[in-house]
């Protein structure tokens, strides 16, 4: 079986029952058609970025399966970590399906933290589609660690790590570190992922992790030159939700497992779930579509009919997997899914992540 096939199958079976409804009553989708006009989709970052990237590449497909093959337009609004053009697209959307949303896990964060930039409601709106990434976490061999067997050697050091910030994507790896009793300090205030990779190579930090498309594309080198040691990847979800090996990784560890050779027991608590909680918002649920509260139902179906047209598209088969990587994207029930998985948590995890962050590193929402 490829890797490709088992993460569609874990994600597709994710509800599938759902999938099936939905399918079978939905309106007629020749009633919509989208001709002549121009659909804007709002990417609240800036260009060049992952999300851009993402977007970019599907929007020439999305604008080939909707009915009257309209021209989609990427819209970048960047600022406030996402929330500026988030806020915008709940405040000003029409639901007439001309203006749509792309979000990530780092608009899913601020939502889950209760952030009060955020002026938007993810249960408003109809998401239509959703494509997940990976991750992995890796050292430098100057800790003394040679494989994932050697992570007890990890206790008790002193390791540093280059963040983007605490209520980034890098609040997962964070909470990982934590669970596993790692002693990290974190230096805040690196532009993104790449900036934390390169400081790693020159000796500055020890522990990093990169989405698995950089890990593939920046670190393997670096893995294969015995500069870095590969610990743990952040997993996938299964069809029942849960947590398991990354198929593009299938080798590594996840948390789950890491955790257990260090404790003995499987992980659980407060922790944990908060872990889960953001891993699957950051990872599993990472990039959403959307459409704006008031869509219709026939509109809903429209557009998730142009997906399901879209991932049948030969030349989108024959180009996803260079541009997004083995994740593919889904729509439908496994939508639904990930939808509500990545985007609820619990409000007493909330508040207890919300006061790590205030206490232990100084970040206070909405400064």
């Amino acid at each position: 079986m490829t890797v490709k096939s088992l993460t569609r199958r874990g994600a597709l079976g994710l509800f599938a029952a759902a999938s099936a409804t939905l399918t079978l009553g939905a309106p007629a989708q020749a009633q919509v058609d989208f001709s002549g006009r121009t659909i804007e989709w709002i990417i609240p970052f800036g260009t060049g970025g992952g999300s851009d990237t993402w977007a970019r590449f599907n929007a020439p497909f999305l604008s080939r399966h909707l009915p009257g093959n309209p021209t989609v337009v990427v819209v970048n609004e960047p600022g406030g970590g996402s929330t500026r053009g988030t806020n915008l697209f709940a405040q000003r959307a029409r639901p007439d399906g001309l203006t749509i949303l792309g979000t990530s896990g780092s608009t899913q964060f601020p939502y889950l933290l209760g952030d009060p930039r955020v002026r938007y409601e993810y249960q408003d709106w109809s998401v239509v589609m959703v494509g997940p990434t990976g991750g992995v976490a890796y050292v430098s061999p100057s800790t003394g660690v040679e494989s994932i067997e050697d992570v007890a050697k990890l206790q008790g050091q002193r390791l540093v790590y280059a963040s983007q910030g605490a209520t980034s994507l890098d609040l997962v790896p964070m909470l990982a570190f934590r669970l596993l009793g790692f002693d990290v300090n974190y230096v805040f205030g690196f532009g993104g992922r790449g900036d934390g990779r390169l400081a790693f190579e020159r000796g500055e930090v020890n522990i990093d992790y990169q989405t698995s498309s950089a890990f593939i594309n920046n670190v393997t080198p670096l893995v294969e030159e015995g500069k870095a040691v590969p610990l743990m990847s952040w997993g996938v979800l299964d069809a029942d939700g849960v947590m398991q090996r990354d198929p593009t990784f299938p080798d590594l560890p996840i948390l789950e497992e890491v955790y257990e050779m260090v404790h003995g027991e499987a992980p659980s608590g407060p922790m944990y779930d908060a872990y889960r909680a953001f891993n699957i918002a950051g990872f599993a649920a990472q990039k959403m579509v959307a459409l704006p509260e008031g869509a219709s139902d026939e509109l809903v179906e429209t557009y998730r009919q142009a997906w399901r047209d879209v991932f049948n598209d030969p030349e989108y088969l024959e180009t996803f997997e260079a541009a997004l990587g083995s994740y593919e994207q889904v729509t439908d029930g496994a939508a639904d899914a990930l939808f509500q998985a990545g985007t609820t948590i619990d409000p007493e995890v909330r508040a207890m992540v919300v006061d790590m962050l205030a206490t232990e590193y100084n970040v206070r929402l909405g400064e």
